[in-house]
């Protein structure tokens, strides 16, 4: 499926994957380092999120990688760096996985391989089919945020919290499907790529523990937390967070 993406700058590929109830515009924060870094950026919207088609769910993890791959094809990009936070890590880790060979390196943020809470998930896929998506986005602001954040930014706040009022129910709804059952545990081990994980220290959606687990199970693997960070920490710590990827991007290269 031929989803929504833009590009910017010249040089190898990076390409960025959104968070489940959000799109390409979470990215902001990390465009200008990356192009200026001499990296060429693809952002795009996950199916069923921002200006992508919205298929009828449920979806799949390889679904959601497999629209990667349509991409870079459309693109006609052989291989290219990943960075992808929550969703889009379990996007990441999947291609690393299924699609090596068009993944130069991965950045796997603020996710996990094994979510848990199955029934958390079906229930919220329920939910915003029956109710939309506004106690949803309601809600989400306080997972990806610290408090001390969201009241020294409360305009930025009440935009990304809009971001997810946004988002197609049926494409969240869909999302959380892929999500629910999750398990790219086994897999790990194969992964060959050069990988990074990152994680919150006050992310109550996937503690460290689960970027500790991917990390001790990818070869070579390096793991970093960052401090006061929740779980949409790209934003909250943008320059710390950039600062790794673009480490990590480098020495990739």
């Amino acid at each position: 499926m031929k989803v929504h993406y833009e590009t910017a700058g010249d040089g190898e590929v990076v390409v960025l994957s959104n968070s489940i109830g959000s799109n390409l515009r979470m990215w902001d924060p990390q465009v200008k380092p990356l192009t200026d870094n001499g990296f060429r950026v693809v952002r795009y919207d996950t199916r069923g999120h921002g200006r992508s088609p919205v298929p009828p769910g449920p979806y799949s993890i390889a679904d959601l990688g497999g629209d990667v791959v349509e991409l870079l094809d459309t693109l006609g990009v052989e291989s290219a760096h990943f960075v992808g936070l929550s969703l889009g890590g379990m996007t990441g880790a999947w291609l690393g996985q299924h699609a090596p060979e068009r993944i130069r390196s991965l950045a796997l943020t603020f996710t996990s391989v094994k979510p848990g809470n199955v029934d958390m998930w079906t229930g919220r896929a329920k939910q915003v089919r029956a109710e939309g998506m506004e106690q949803i986005a309601a809600g989400s602001i306080g997972r990806w945020f610290t408090p001390d954040w969201i009241a020294a930014h409360p305009e930025l706040a009440a935009e990304l919290r809009q971001m997810t009022a946004t988002t197609p129910a049926e494409g969240y709804a869909a999302c959380c499907e892929a999500i629910a059952g999750l398990d790219l545990t086994a897999g790990l081990a194969a992964i060959s790529a050069p990988t990074l994980v990152i994680s919150g220290a006050d992310d109550a959606a996937l503690p460290p523990s689960h970027g500790q687990a991917i990390a001790e199970a990818i070869p070579g693997a390096r793991f970093e937390v960052l401090g006061h960070a929740a779980h949409l920490g790209s934003y909250e710590q943008a320059g710390k967070f950039t600062e790794l990827v673009l480490e990590h991007l480098k020495g990739a290269r």
